[in-house]
């Protein structure tokens, strides 16, 4: 299938998740990244979740990092140049939602793409290449190409893979990892 067919396919499959199955889906996807050999580093960004896209409640996630002392980083959307600004987490970050319901932080101590060690990836689908399909905008694939090659990037996903998707393009960056309720995918070997 083409990104815009599975971009359909998954946004109709997420919309038909309960809130109770989104949460358990959820803090089963946070506990399976445990087993995952990234807690050395410490830089870890993630995405703060839209709920109103029924998207994976990344609070366990940011739990675990907390708890494991890690910096943590978010973003702000740039919708003119489809960039992202980073900036650390801290317990006096301010953070409210844009016009498109995305969380983000009014401002902070910014951190270069280059800084960051580990990147939870949000997606509405995924192939076992590695390849995955977003919201089409184009913000983690340049958010991602400004990293370091050795950045660890870890799709979150309540779904399986797709066998393969049909329009991969050249400047898209593949996962290394994707973890969902039962699987979790290395793409990186």
């Amino acid at each position: 299938m083409t990104k815009s067919e599975l971009r359909r396919l998954y946004k109709k499959k997420r919309s038909a998740l309960s809130s109770e199955a989104i949460e358990t889906f959820s803090l089963t996807i946070a506990n399976q990244l445990l087993q995952l050999p990234i807690w050395k580093v410490s830089f870890y960004h993630v995405f703060l979740s839209i709920t109103e896209h029924k998207e994976i409640n990344t609070d366990y996630i940011l739990n675990i990092l907390s708890g494991k002392d890690k910096n943590i980083v978010i973003s702000k959307t740039d919708f003119e140049s489809l960039r992202m600004i980073h900036y650390l987490l801290l317990d006096t970050t301010v953070i409210k939602k844009n016009d498109w319901n995305i969380p983000e932080p009014v401002d902070g101590i910014e951190i270069d793409s280059d800084k960051i060690n580990v990147v939870f990836v949000p997606l509405l689908a995924f192939d076992k290449h590695g390849h995955r399909v977003g919201y089409g905008k184009g913000f983690y694939d340049n958010f991602l190409s400004e990293c370091q090659p050795e950045t660890l990037k870890i799709g979150l996903s309540f779904f399986e893979a797709e066998d393969s998707i049909d329009d991969v393009f050249e400047s898209d960056v593949a996962l290394d990892y994707c973890v969902t309720p039962n699987t979790i995918y290395s793409f990186s070997t």
